[in-house]
């Protein structure tokens, strides 16, 4: 128990840290905001006059009583509401509202605005006035505000009285209106009824109708008579095609083969030329077996062979009338399979004449079957034309009966409403409220600040802290390096000029080279493989992976590991003037042949050493792409224990995704204010969509006043006191030197 409550404590201790860091960060509108308003509510109560309110009283019946006793004109002005729910008082109120019952008012009154002594606009009145039903009654409360009583009981009362003329106007409008729209719609529907009757008489004649009873009766007789015929035509057909698959398994042949078949074998030109090329065959056999190829018989036979053939192909394609290429002994049959033949094709015939008479029979029948199918329809068509005669006749005698009772009812409407209560001017004032006016003020004033602070809080989609980071990308963490400067780490845009300082080589004992040290411990030990190279790049420019890169391996390198630091930024380089070299020579002139790798390789600290990134290429992404940068990394790898290679931000060229399939895996250096949330979701977005291995992710230039967590406020306090410690430190020494 002791120890969830401690833990709920840190968590409100927490949400109170960041709510504190988040209004310091947005503290100026806010406040502006809250100072207007409640500037605004001091004002109002300043500027307030005594105001005086005036009350009269209107009872709204539903219907005319002269109506609902005479009988005639019922309905006129009657004031009911669409639903069960509406409350007929309640449309009655927003009438009085409305803006030309206003108009004449004003009017009436000639009311004017006191500071400008122009009339008085609706909206003015609108604003003063006060309209509701009184509950459980038919009652209307009419009540006016003004600094005049005497104006205020004025307004209400002639308010009143307008109301009370436009009522009885409006009733009696709306009989006239009825009569004249009566009389108009009486020619409509007695052209509606001969319509309605032309339209009758008219589709029985287009669809040759007498007595639909009858027709559907014999319809279905006649249908009944056809499926009959042709159930028995099927029967026909199917044995027909029985016998016809017998016959084709005897004749061995389709149709038509068999006919192409039947009429060479009763073409004599075609049995002629066969009979006299079977014949040469013969003779050619028998001089083959007496004599050599190149005996002159035996060439004589077989230039007569061929010229037989060509002559019997165009007489076998002269008889059936297009080329067939049969086998010489299909082109005689015998006596017996003759007769079967003929009596296949004499079947065939029947079986074609059988499909005819069913495809015959069935177009009938289908004919007889639209017809009935469509004769309920047009029983149903026919009764919906003789409905609407009968409607419309109907409808035409309601018209002449109800013309004569509008006519009656014109002149005997006196309207729905009357005054039970008028007016009278108020003799006290309303007193006022300038505490209810300044508590309203001020929680208007902190929910709009509030609302300010969480607006831009919303709009800002730049990472802010480092716990943002971490969820926003959700790699390994690894480290985090705290800002060198206030200034540095709130300035985005010269974060990466700023963090060039190298505190591992600088100041060893600083805690921020303590946070590199840190770094190369977690990733020493992320991995349960040996890492050998590493990349180490960022989202977007500005968030001193460089730097990272730089202090990172000046820490390995501290361990007593040959360190290779290669700056494979080339659009961007950085690492010659992080290390204060030349860049004459470097990774794109070992690339192209033009300097050897080793020669190029710098030393600049112990145990660690720098390739440059050297001349910047045209194209960069066609030199990381080549067979070269590959072999240069396998010598790198033997000839170092640790190669960090320095690659461009993922965002601006695709260098950093090329590179890091030839290394053991992907360093992400993130920075708050620098990187959003969308650049670096489409960051992760492109390492996952190219399968890279990213190791982890390191926030850097983190800001410790703007970290929530209790770990960093005791960062924070070390940092000071270590620093005050140097700054002592350095002081002494300088005194001890002079």
């Amino acid at each position: 128990m002791q120890e969830r409550l401690i833990e709920t404590s840190e968590n409100l201790d927490l949400d109170f840290s960041k709510l504190w860091i988040i209004l310091k960060r947005r503290w100026l509108p806010g406040t502006g905001v809250f100072t207007a308003i409640l500037g605004l509510a001091i004002i109002a109560v300043c500027l307030q006059k005594p105001v005086y309110e005036a009350t009269g009283k209107l009872i709204v019946k539903k219907n005319d009583q002269t109506a609902a006793l005479t009988g005639l004109g019922q309905g006129i002005g009657d004031l009911e509401g669409l639903n069960l729910q509406s409350n007929p008082v309640n449309t009655e109120i927003e009438v009085v509202r409305s803006i030309p019952l206003l108009q004449k008012t004003i009017a009436a009154l000639n009311l004017k605005d006191d500071r400008t002594s122009e009339p008085l606009k609706p909206a003015d009145i609108i604003g003063k006035l006060k309209l509701k039903n009184i509950g459980g009654t038919d009652v209307m409360q009419v009540t006016y505000k003004s600094i005049s009583p005497d104006e205020a009981a004025a307004v209400v009362n002639k308010l009143m009285n307008v109301y009370l003329e436009n009522n009885i106007q409006t009733n009696r409008v709306t009989a006239t209106a009825a009569g004249d729209f009566i009389a108009k719609q009486i020619p409509d529907v007695e052209a509606r009824v001969r319509r309605a009757e032309s339209a009758l008489r008219r589709f029985k004649e287009q669809n040759h109708l007498i007595a639909l009873e009858v027709e559907a009766q014999g319809a279905v007789t006649v249908i009944q008579t056809l499926e009959g015929q042709i159930a028995q035509v099927r029967a026909e057909l199917a044995n027909a095609n029985t016998k016809l698959a017998k016959l084709r398994q005897q004749v061995g042949m389709d149709t038509d083969t068999s006919l192409n078949l039947n009429a060479l074998n009763q073409a004599r030109g075609v049995q002629r030329v066969l009979t006299e090329y079977q014949k040469t065959e013969a003779e050619l056999a028998q001089l083959r077996t007496r004599y050599a190829e190149t005996y002159p018989g035996i060439s004589n036979l077989k230039q007569k062979r061929t010229a037989l053939k060509a002559l019997l192909s165009q007489r076998i394609s002269q008889a059936v009338g297009k080329t067939r290429t049969l086998a010489d002994g299909k082109l005689q049959i015998g006596e017996s399979k003759q007769k079967l033949t003929e009596a296949y094709i004499q079947l065939e015939v029947e079986r074609l004449g059988l499909a005819s008479r069913l495809a015959s029979l069935s177009g009938e029948y289908n004919l007889y079957k639209q017809r009935a199918n469509i004769l309920p329809k047009l029983e149903q068509q026919q009764r919906e034309l003789e409905r609407q005669l009968k409607a419309a006749q109907s409808t035409y005698e309601i018209l002449l009966q109800k013309l004569q009772e509008v006519r009656v009812a014109e002149n005997q409407n006196m309207g729905n409403a009357r005054i039970i209560e008028s007016a009278l001017a108020p003799e006290k004032a309303l007193s006022l409220k300038p505490m209810i006016i300044l508590a309203a003020g001020i929680l208007l004033s902190v929910v709009l600040s509030s609302g300010t602070v969480a607006v831009l809080e919303i709009k800002d989609t730049s990472v802010k802290t480092l716990k943002e980071a971490r969820e926003l990308f959700g790699y390994t963490f690894l480290g985090a390096i705290p800002s060198l400067t206030k200034k540095a780490a709130a300035d985005g845009k010269n974060a990466e000029a700023t963090t060039i300082a190298l505190p591992v080589r600088d100041t060893p004992r600083a805690p921020i080279a303590e946070a590199f040290r840190m770094l190369q411990a977690n990733l020493k030990f992320s991995s349960s493989d040996k890492l050998k190279v590493i990349l180490v790049t960022s989202s977007v420019p500005g968030e001193g992976k460089s730097t990272v890169s730089a202090n990172l391996g000046a820490a390995i390198a501290q361990l007593g590991n040959r360190v290779l630091i290669v700056d494979a930024d080339m659009r961007r380089p950085r690492q010659h003037h992080i290390w204060e070299k030349a860049n004459t020579e470097g990774l794109s002139d070992a690339i192209v042949g033009q300097v050897d790798y080793q020669s190029a390789i710098k030393e600049v600290l112990p145990k660690l050493h720098i390739l440059t990134a050297g001349a910047t290429p045209p194209n960069p992404v066609a030199l990381l792409d080549s067979v070269q940068i590959t072999s240069l990394i396998d010598n790198f790898a033997k000839s170092f224990d640790f190669v960090i290679i320095d690659a461009p931000p993922v965002l601006v060229a695709a260098d950093a995704l090329m590179l890091g399939k030839m290394t053991d895996g992907l360093l992400m250096v993130a920075r708050p204010g620098v990187v959003s949330s969308n650049t670096a979701t489409t960051a992760k977005d492109l390492l996952q969509s190219s399968g890279q291995k990213v190791l982890g992710l390191v926030v850097n230039g983190v800001i410790l006043e703007n970290e929530s967590d209790s770990y960093y406020y005791y960062v924070k306090d070390y940092y000071m006191e270590e620093d005050s410690t140097n700054r002592q430190r350095s002081t002494a020494n300088r005194k001890a030197a002079s």
